[in-house]
């Protein structure tokens, strides 16, 4: 064992004594994204706000991203005049870097991982401006993982140690394989899976560039399918994984999402804990958003039919108060179900109703979705694009938002529209099973219908509720049973939407639901508590 390789060799004994229940613990929060000072999808908004929430409950924490020049950007920061809390040596082909230590506008601690030779480039943190990904996104994320477990160590440069390595999705997923080759004592880890369909896989000359041992490369270690993968070690490493929403949890233990991990996962199911995402309530929240034309609440519903008016006139729709608006923002892509709605569009028109669609993606489906805009010119609408104040609106001003999605981790819309009044449309997957009761006759009753609901494709479920007043259908019709489903959920919500008492009844309850961050913190507070208790025993 050379000196380069400090957080390498044998088996290590936890680090720190037994932890009480509220004792003050400390965590190191491991992310590639931070909203908003960079980022590229649901994490970055997820590493903002849970470790605001955890410092609520007392816990310590410290996140720690890469410097990218956005970051020290948005932070208006010179790296001259930041505070270097540390120097962080070579290793294998991980070159030297510094920590650099902040605080954001929110008042989190950031410790910033700066080396330039990495991180110092256009794009985003994981493709350049061609968007192909940066070919050593090895070494890049490498890095941050190494850092992050050299923190969890007796050999740290802090005086601050932490009980817990928090890491998300691959990019910090190699921390805990680097904790368990290390020297001494250690803190306990939990790893978050965001979407485990990424999962950082290199070719396996990446384990000695990485400067890890030989013996990594195994099952029991990165080893998978004769590669190296960041995510599978951390998972097979981590003493405790999470996930984004329960319903995820036992979904990615399976083949169908499992991606050729189910078989690790259902193996250490013991550990493996689904906790809901929440969301800013305060950014999201019709009673005070800035960005919507009439701001409402749950005492005045009425108003949101002027955000439907206004957004109606702002996409070019008839102006049709009694036609319901079915809103989409989303990556246009099938993984989101995009393929669904555009096959069942032609239909839906007839109804009637009327579709504002906002998103990017797969080019054939965009081409496809701005086709359909053309025919249905005064009912289709569909902006090839992502603009915040453009999402709001559709929030406020849409009656119901789809997401048909063949998986979703966790999904953050359908809640957003819940918040808003704007009763979702969802495919019962992940988060999306998790957070949104579907309308029956029961839950009508209970008062606790707050969307709808349907069961993935091949799955029993009936198409749709008993009519009032039929709906016309035109001459030709979706013919893929996952449309048919879909469409079956939309006739059920439309009829739904023609009783005001029982829509009222359920725009209510879909406004008293509780998305906010406090309960899932406390969960995550939890698993701490857990695998800190157990490293101290």
């Amino acid at each position: 064992m050379n000196a380069a390789s400090c957080l390498l060799g044998c088996h290590v004994r936890p680090l720190g004594p037994h932890l009480a229940i509220g004792a003050n613990l400390k965590v190191v929060f491991v992310t590639s994204e931070l909203t908003p000072l960079v980022k590229t999808g649901g994490l970055a908004d997820v590493s903002a706000a849970l470790p605001v929430a955890l410092s609520g409950l007392g816990v310590d924490i410290q996140v720690l991203l890469p410097a990218y020049p956005g970051v020290l950007r948005s932070l208006e920061l010179d790296r001259s005049s930041v505070a270097q809390v540390a120097v962080i040596p070579a290793l294998g082909r991980l070159p030297e870097s510094r920590l650099l230590a902040v605080r954001s506008e929110q008042g989190l601690a950031l410790l910033l991982v700066d080396c330039p030779p990495l991180f110092e480039r256009p794009g985003n943190p994981y493709l350049g401006l061609d968007g192909q990904d940066w070919p050593d996104n090895d070494l890049r994320f490498g890095l941050l993982s190494r850092i992050a477990a050299l923190l969890g160590t007796e050999r740290s440069p802090l005086a601050w140690r932490p009980d817990v390595v928090h890491c998300n999705d691959w990019q910090a997923a190699l921390a805990p394989v680097y904790l368990a080759y290390a020297h001494g004592r250690r803190a306990a880890s939990v790893v978050t899976v965001h979407n485990l369909a990424y999962q950082g896989i290199f070719p396996v000359d990446a384990v000695a560039r990485l400067g890890l041992p030989p013996e990594s490369f195994s099952i029991d270690g990165v080893e998978f399918y004769g590669k190296l993968s960041f995510l599978k070690g951390g998972l097979a490493c981590a003493d405790a994984i999470t996930t984004v929403s329960p319903t995820y949890a036992r979904e990615i233990c399976g083949e169908a999402l499992g991606f050729g991990l189910q078989g690790l996962l259902a193996a250490r199911a013991k550990v493996l804990t689904g906790i809901l995402n929440g969301i800013d309530t305060q950014y999201w929240d019709p009673a005070t958003d800035p960005m919507i034309v009439q701001r409402y609440d749950a005492n005045t519903l009425d108003r949101k039919r002027i955000n439907k008016r206004a957004l109606q006139a702002a996409f070019g729709l008839a102006m049709e108060d009694r036609r319901p608006v079915l809103g989409v923002i989303s990556r246009l892509v099938e993984q989101k179900g995009i393929d669904l709605i555009a096959e069942i569009i032609g239909q839906v028109v007839s109804f009637p109703a009327q579709f504002v669609i906002q998103g990017v993606g797969d080019r054939t489906i965009e081409e496809r979705l701005l086709a359909l805009a053309k025919k249905h010119s005064r009912q289709v609408a569909v902006r090839v694009t992502f603009d915040e104040p453009l999402a709001h609106m559709i929030e406020s001003g849409a009656d119901l938002f789809l997401m048909p999605s063949r998986f979703e981790p966790c999904g953050m819309n359908q809640m957003y529209s819940q918040r808003y009044g704007t009763l979702p449309i969802v495919c019962r997957t992940g988060g999306l099973a998790d957070s949104v009761t579907d309308c029956s006759a029961e839950t009508l009753a209970a008062g606790t219908a707050t969307g709808f609901s349907f069961d993935p494709p091949g799955a029993e479920a009936p198409l749709s509720a008993p009519a009032s007043a039929p709906l016309s259908a035109p001459a030709s019709a979706p013919t893929s049973t996952g449309a048919l489903v879909l469409l079956g959920a939309i006739r059920r919500a439309i009829e739904i939407y023609r009783d005001p008492v029982a829509w009222s009844a359920m725009q209510s309850n879909a406004m008293a639901r509780d998305f906010g961050w406090e309960a899932s913190a406390a969960q995550y507070r939890d698993v701490y508590l857990r695998v800190s208790q157990r490293a101290g025993q």
